[in-house]
């Protein structure tokens, strides 16, 4: 049997000493965000309300009416012609009437409401 040196068994045990513990992997990040600094100081975002309902509603005076119900019942798009240009009309608070620049204002909810249009007076339509 060969005995080995001393000097050798301590360099072997010197050597299976050393990094015992796993090193942690280096991240390089060789192309940072320029923009990071920005988006983690950015106000938080809210998001559009989802749609609640999409309903088409006969007027009073024989015309349809074409209205989407968001979430949160304080915004809807307003239609008067199907592939017309919609009117979004909010309100501050759930239930209060729902207004647009010009003159706009609606109240109710996807089976009944009272519609005014900038130049016409107010008018009842049903689902």
């Amino acid at each position: 049997m060969k005995i080995l040196p001393i000097s050798a068994v301590a360099a072997l045990l010197a050597l299976a000493a050393c990094n015992s513990q796993p090193a942690a992997p280096e991240v390089v990040d060789t192309n940072p965000d320029p923009m990071a600094n920005t988006l983690a100081n950015a106000a938080p975002v809210e998001l559009p309300p989802a749609i609640k309902s999409e309903v088409t509603l006969r007027c009073k005076d024989n015309s349809l009416l074409y209205v989407t119900f968001f979430q949160g019942d304080k915004q809807a798009r307003v239609r008067t012609k199907k592939d017309g240009t919609a009117t979004t009309l909010k309100s501050d608070v759930a239930g209060a009437p729902k207004t647009a620049e010009g003159g706009w204002s609606m109240t109710g909810d996807d089976t009944n409401v009272t519609l005014t249009a900038p130049g016409k007076s107010a008018q009842t339509c049903h689902a």
